[in-house]
């Protein structure tokens, strides 16, 4: 497996709106090994679509147990993923790997219902809520070419520069 190289805000391929995956083999199956181990390697990284490494495809990978724990669906394979419901309404902080010195406060749906295929092309469902439910809609809002930036409540007040830590 390996990590790919991110594209960061403005590169015009992050609006793309990506295509849905029709063939599930080997390559997918690679593919979605690499697209998870560069999450994981990415600082905070909780979830990445394929748009997000120049491929245009319809995947998502999302797992929130580095900041839930274990009171979450773990590691998730969202491929042609759909929202099929959602409800509430909330007011959170988001930040991307693709917008590496930003974040912003976004509205989201506080519980939702996502179906996709996984890696084999198997329909799944999922509920999500919380941060869980925010990153899945992230992560999705890059298949269609959106990005954080685009949803914020106010580019005004609602946009804050990163802090760097020193290590």
């Amino acid at each position: 497996m390996a990590v790919l190289s991110i594209l960061t805000y403005p590169d015009p391929r992050l609006q793309r709106k990506a295509e849905p995956v029709s063939v599930f083999d080997d390559d997918l199956h690679h593919f979605v090994g690499d697209l998870t181990e560069t999450m994981y390697a990415g600082p905070g990284g909780v979830g990445i679509a394929a748009p997000q490494v120049d491929r245009p495809q319809r995947i998502v990978i999302v797992d929130v147990r580095p900041k839930l724990g274990e009171n979450c669906h773990g590691l998730m394979v969202l491929i042609n993923p759909e929202l099929v419901a959602w409800e509430g309404m909330a007011v959170g902080r988001e930040g991307c790997m693709s917008v590496p010195d930003f974040t912003g406060n976004v509205i989201r749906a506080e519980r939702i219902q996502v179906q996709a295929q996984d890696a084999s092309g198997r329909e799944r469902s999922y509920e999500c809520e919380g941060f869980e439910a925010r990153a899945v809609q992230h992560e999705m809002d890059h298949l269609d070419g959106f990005l954080f930036l685009d949803r914020l409540v106010s580019r005004k007040i609602d946009l804050f520069r990163r802090k760097n830590y020193k290590k």
